[in-house]
Formats: C-alpha cells, sequence, structure tokens
C-alpha cells in the first residue's frame, strides 16, 4: 500500500493496537514480528525509513570482540548468534568478512581486561597479542560446531607482511577471524517493511509522519509534508525512536526521566585505488593511539574509514567536524605508514549517533551496547503503556525484537505464532547458493525476460531474488540506461519509486541506491532522477526543484557534498 493509501486508511480507522515510532532496525524488526503474530500495527518515522542511527552505522555484522572485557559475555554470546542468523536469512545484504587486526605489542593490555571487568578501569588501554589471541579463542568457543565461518588464525610478522605488504612493519604479528558486514544496512530496513506489509495487510509503515502529544487514550501524528494532523488510539505503544526517545517521551508528555546517553559516531568514504588494494578485501580493525576502535573497510570500490565516539545532546545536531575529519585521516598512518590520505579521497561523510543507555560519565567506549526495555506503565492519565528501546546493535536488532513483540503480545493478550530465527528477509528469499545455483538461477531468469546476463548479475547483486520482480518490470517497457549513471537504467529507478516507499528525492539517492555514498552524484544526475521522480510520481514542477534544492542542502550540511 502506498504512503497516500496508508494516510486515508489512518483518516478512516484510527484504532490501532500498537503503534511504533520509530523507522530504524529495531522499529522495523518489531513491526515484521507483530505482522507475523497477525496484529495490525501501525509505523510511524518523522523522517525516511532507516534514515538515523541505523543508517549510519560502521555496515558491520560483529560479536563485539571487544565487549568480552567489560563482561558482556551475554551481548557477545547473541551478536555471534545473531550474526550468523543473517548470514542465513539475508545473504543478499549479509556478507562473510575477514577481519585482520595488526598488533604492535606482545602481551600489553593483559591487566586491563581484568580490571575493566571489575569496573576497576574505564579508559582505553592497547591490546597485546596475549589478550587478543584469548578474546579470538573465546569467540570461536561460542560458536563451536555451529559457526559458518572459519576459525581465527594468527600470522607472525614476516607472514603478515607477505599478505599485507602495506601493513606497519613494526607490527609483532596479526589476527585474522570473520565476522560480516551490510552493504545496503537500509534496503534491509526497506525489505522487511516491505514484508511484513505483505504478510498482514492490517498493518502500515508510514514515513515523514512524526508523533506528537499524547491524550488518555490516544496520540497525535503530523504528516510532515502536508502539515495535516491525525488521531490515533493505540493499545500499546513501543518508542522505537533510538537517540530521539527522550525527546518523544517528553512530546507526549509521559516522562522526565533520560534513558538515553547518545554519542556521536563519524566515518568517512574515500576513493583511494591504493589505500583499497592495501586491504587485501580484509576490513584492517585497530586500536589508534589513545585507544579508539578503528575500522578500514573495503565498501563496493571504496574504502569506508570509522569511527568517533563523541558525546551528544541532540542527535539532530549530530555532523562530522573538521577535526574528525583530520582524526579519522590520520588514523590510517598507524596501519599503513607509506599510503598518503588527505581531503581529496573523501566523497562522502555520514554521522550518526548511538543510542546508548543514559551514564553521567567515564568513558564512552565503555558504555553498554547492549539492550533493554524500559517502560512507562498505563496510568489513570494514559491508559496504554510505552516501551522505549534502549540501546542495541544491528547485528542483535532480531533477538531484541523479538523480546518486544513477546512483551507487547503479553499486554494484548495474545500468543506467539510463528518465529523470525530462520525467517528470510526479502531478496533472501530461495537465495541461490554457489555461483552454480546462481548461474541457473539468472540463466532461468535471463529465458524469461531476455536481458543481457550482465545485467541480470548486476540486478541480483543490488537486489536478490527480488531481482526476478524488478527484472520483469524492466522487461515490460522500452528502457534506457540513465544518461549520467550507466550502471542503472529508468525503468529500474522507476520500479524502486513505484514500489519501495520513496516520498522525496533524498530517499532515493540516499537510501535505496548507495548512488551518493560511493561519490557517484553529480549536478546533472541530481536532475536527472529529480526528473523521474516527477514524472513516476506526479510531482508539479514547482515540487521537483524543491526536491532539488532540498537535496543539495542536506548533502552540503550533513555529507560535506556541494553538487
Amino acid at each position: 500500500m502506498n504512503r497516500g493509501a496508508s494516510l486515508q486508511f489512518l483518516r478512516e480507522k484510527p484504532e490501532v493496537s500498537v503503534l511504533i515510532i520509530g523507522g530504524g532496525v529495531n522499529g522495523i524488526g518489531v513491526f515484521r514480528d507483530l505482522a507475523l503474530q497477525g496484529v495490525d500495527a501501525l509505523l510511524v518515522e518523522r523522517g525516511d525509513f532507516c534514515s538515523g542511527a541505523s543508517a549510519g552505522s560502521s555496515h558491520m555484522l560483529h560479536g563485539g570482540i571487544r565487549y568480552l572485557e567489560n563482561g558482556e559475555f551475554r551481548l557477545v554470546n547473541e551478536a555471534l548468534h545473531e550474526r550468523d542468523r543473517m548470514l542465513r536469512n539475508a545473504p543478499h545484504y549479509a556478507k562473510p568478512l575477514r577481519t585482520t587486526i595488526p598488533i604492535f605489542r606482545w602481551i600489553s593490555g593483559l591487566l586491563n581486561a581484568p580490571l575493566k571487568f571489575f569496573n576497576l578501569l574505564d579508559r582505553p588501554g592497547e591490546r597485546g597479542a596475549l589478550v587478543i589471541k584469548i578474546g579470538l579463542t573465546f569467540y570461536d568457543w561460542l560458536l563451536r560446531g555451529q559457526s559458518v565461518m572459519p576459525k581465527h588464525e594468527f600470522q607472525l610478522r614476516g607472514a603478515a607482511l607477505r599478505q599485507y605488504p602495506q601493513l606497519n612493519p613494526e607490527i609483532v604479528c596479526a589476527a585474522s577471524y570473520y565476522d560480516a558486514w551490510m552493504p545496503y544496512p537500509e534496503r534491509i530496513c526497506l525489505e522487511m517493511l516491505l514484508d511484513a506489509e505483505a504478510s498482514n495487510p492490517d498493518c502500515h509503515a508510514v514515513n515523514y509522519l512524526s508523533a506528537g502529544a499524547g491524550g488518555a487514550h490516544s496520540v497525535t501524528l503530523r504528516d510532515e509534508l502536508s502539515g495535516e494532523s491525525f488521531i490515533v488510539r493505540p493499545k500499546v505503544v513501543v518508542n522505537a525512536a533510538g537517540p530521539w526517545i527522550d525527546f518523544v517521551n517528553r512530546r507526549m508528555g509521559r516522562d522526565e526521566r533520560r534513558f538515553i546517553s547518545g554519542t556521536k559516531g563519524s566515518h568517512l568514504v574515500l576513493d583511494h585505488p591504493d589505500l583499497l588494494e592495501a586491504t587485501c578485501g580484509s576490513e584492517i580493525f585497530f586500536e589508534n593511539d589513545d585507544g579508539r576502535i578503528v575500522l578500514i573497510l573495503p565498501y563496493l570500490g571504496r574504502v569506508m574509514i570509522g569511527t568517533t565516539d563523541i558525546r551528544i545532546d541532540d542527535p539532530d545536531e549530530a555532523v562530522i567536524s573538521d577535526e574528525e575529519i583530520d582524526y579519522i585521516l590520520g588514523m590510517v598512518d598507524k596501519v599503513f605508514p607509506a599510503i598518503q590520505v588527505d581531503r581529496s579521497h573523501i566523497v562522502f561523510s555520514f554521522s550518526a549517533v548511538r543510542p546508548l543507555p543514559y551514564s553521567e560519565g567515564g568513558a564512552t567506549g565503555q558504555i553498554s551496547r547492549d539492550h533493554s526495555i524500559e517502560t512507562i506503565p498505563a496510568d489513570d492519565n494514559c491508559r496504554y503503556p510505552i516501551y522505549s528501546l534502549i540501546g542495541g546493535k544491528w547485528t542483535t536488532f532480531r533477538a531484541f525484537s523479538e523480546q518486544t513483540t513477546d512483551r507487547v503480545l503479553g499486554d494484548l493478550g495474545l500468543p506467539r505464532r510463528t518465529g523470525t530465527q530462520n525467517l528470510p528477509i526479502g531478496g533472501g528469499r530461495a537465495y541461490p547458493r554457489g555461483e552454480g545455483a546462481r548461474l541457473n538461477w539468472l540463466r532461468e531468469l535471463e529465458s524469461r525476460c531476455e536481458l543481457p546476463i550482465d545485467r541480470l548479475r548486476d540486478l541480483f547483486e543490488r537486489y536478490g531474488t527480488r531481482a526476478d520482480e524488478s527484472t520483469m518490470f524492466i522487461a515490460a517497457g522500452e528502457d534506457r540506461a540513465l544518461a549520467n549513471h550507466p550502471g542503472y537504467s529508468r525503468r529500474e529507478i522507476e520500479f524502486i519509486l513505484r514500489n519501495e516507499k520513496v516520498t522525496r528525492l533524498e530517499d532515493l539517492v540516499l537510501r535505496r541506491t548507495v548512488i551518493a555514498m560511493l561519490g557517484n552524484l553529480t549536478r546533472p544526475l541530481l536532475d536527472e532522477l529529480a526528473e523521474i521522480c516527477a514524472e513516476t510520481l506526479a510531482w508539479s514542477d514547482e515540487r521537483k526543484e524543491k526536491e532539488v534544492q532540498r537535496t543539495r542542502e542536506l548533502l552540503r550540511s550533513k555529507h560535506q557534498i556541494d553538487l
């Protein structure tokens, strides 16, 4: 159902069992789970889906090896199992990733781990080979006999430098293990939304619809495009607004407590072939001199580098600073001292706020990354409970969503019908495993649509088995490559616009595709895409021009891209 139809549904039927506020991965995960249980749910998002903290992640699905020294064994165990589930359930968007740690000391940090475990130390300290070996051994042990990926290995200095010739020769050894990464986290969220609505016609997700004041039985919603207000009457509210959770609770007039202590994380995307080659296809994961964890990630022909960890009060103000840019660029020298990087290599930057549990002070790296549910119970002034989803990681969203859904089902007096542990996501459904199976899948599709096999392979890489649907749409009409980006075609863009809840031009260039993130967006391309949007979505010339200007300003202010 498109946005207009969902809004009309709200006008006619304001009663809803569950209102979910926030369209990041946690809110969408709960929405999908509730839909499968037959619950009527409404998800509202002030901006676009997956446009906040969930979009600003490091694009990793990892167990969190460094959380072991904080004593968060439950979290690491959960994350490792959830990581492997994502590799099975979303193989088109969750990819195994060899991760290499350059190590400069043998026994450094041996006392830090137990001191942190007993809360006797909150400052960072360099981890040596022995500490890392213990952590990786425990990592492997948690998934003994179950992991879909190889165990860790250590290489002495000579072997490591032969494999990674550009690594700092001052290393004593290197450790390698496997985690996973997500090229398209925004599309994972989108496909879960589409799956949820397809499974339950009583569930609706609407972007650019914000939650306002709460009444005794109601919540006021505001259409951010038209200014129209709606009244909905929920039985349960799930506040999944991430770093905005406290703002939402206060706006609803329910609770003045602080649940969130957000920290800003910023990343750069570089066009740097030498640095990309130096990684040899591995993520390089290490500690900077100040103890911050750093990643250098090969990313679709580019290199992503991050991240910072800075306390921030207002998540709307999250944008990378000049100091952060210098800091991130300067981190490369520690592991690849012969490779020069500077601002000329930057094609994109992004910042987001981690919705961590509130803490008064201390090192930001020591704040727990675990998740919890804070309850504001129903009372005489407000007859519905509010569940605020605190913390969490991309890797553990499914488990967190399941725990939240079970809490909501208890309030509604409903049983759980099905689980999500083995539920494929979108284009991961009926996914062909192995090169031979993929080729057979593509050949069968080719026989039905007569598009070139290379074109079908590109669509498969972008959309998994959902490429079947988009391909048939593309083949059903006259198509041509975009004039300013031959990697996409006009009908492919039209398919996205018609079927993927695009409301604004920025949704297309930042979240339905990675055109902007890879540095491929130019002013002529932006104008070309705006023209296709206008024709497909029936925008006026005035609306089209406003969308172009809005997107240019957003790219300039949030991502340091001038078009």
